[in-house]
């Protein structure tokens, strides 16, 4: 069976349009309503920003044999079984037969403010595959293979994103590839051991600039933690899965 990769970068470069438009609107709201110095927050719970990127996942899943699986998008129906916690609620879900077939995360941070935020995005990040992961064992979700488990990242590509940080750690030397590294430089490297440690079947990350509402640009980090790479490995897995459940 020929993987459909569903022209992925054309539809990715739609979605940055329309996180940056939705984003948008949401502050001319805040705006108008008087709350504008909610700042940046405001197209954080706006949601739907990354609306466009969850369509990307549903090409791929109907694209290459799972048709009838469920694709749950709904808070509602958005939860799975936690182990430290009673449930977690996701931002896609994909289940066929009874089967968990894909649980995907997709965030995203634009600045001013990216320390916190990174820090934040970090331990939401490493807890939430830790406990899915520990539930898996623990037979939460039957027996059944394991599900792809994907973490999908946009940062804003801006001169405090790209900047070297410095850190304070007075005790012990903290590991030199974060040394004077950027929070973009960061985020990657957070993918890349995420998918080392085997936390996530693949994670990605993802920048693009404030200008793209109208270009749709966007780039890459490296070549593990690309979306290509997330787009790839995810089709593989609905591939097999279909053919296994098929």
């Amino acid at each position: 069976m020929t993987l459909d990769l569903v022209n992925y970068e054309r539809k990715a470069s739609e979605a940055v349009r329309a996180f940056w438009g939705n984003r948008e609107v949401a502050r001319q709201k805040q705006i108008e309503s008087g709350k504008a110095d909610q700042g940046e927050r405001s197209g954080v719970t706006a949601g739907k920003n990354m609306d466009g990127f969850i369509a990307i996942v549903l090409d791929l899943v109907r694209g290459n044999g799972l048709v009838h699986a469920q694709i749950h998008q709904q808070r509602a129906v958005l939860t799975l079984p936690g182990y430290f916690r009673p449930t977690k609620l996701w931002d896609l879900l994909v289940i066929h037969e009874g089967e968990l077939i894909a649980a995907i995360e997709l965030k995203s941070q634009v600045g001013p403010s990216f320390g916190n935020n990174f820090n934040n995005r970090t331990e939401e990040a490493i807890g939430t595959a830790h406990d899915l992961w520990t539930a898996y064992r623990e037979g939460a979700f039957g027996k059944q293979p394991r599900p792809f488990v994907g973490w999908l990242m946009l940062v804003e590509d801006a001169p405090r994103s790209r900047s070297p940080i410095k850190d304070k750690s007075p005790h012990f030397p903290i590991f030199k590839e974060f040394k004077g590294a950027s929070y973009l430089k960061r985020y990657d490297l957070l993918c890349q051991r995420l998918i080392q440690e085997q936390l996530y079947t693949t994670a990605a990350v993802i920048t693009s600039p404030r200008n793209a509402a109208e270009s749709g640009e966007f780039s890459v980090l490296s070549l593990m933690t690309s979306l290509k790479t997330f787009v790839t490995s995810l089709t593989g897995h609905i591939a097999a899965e279909s053919a296994r459940l098929g």
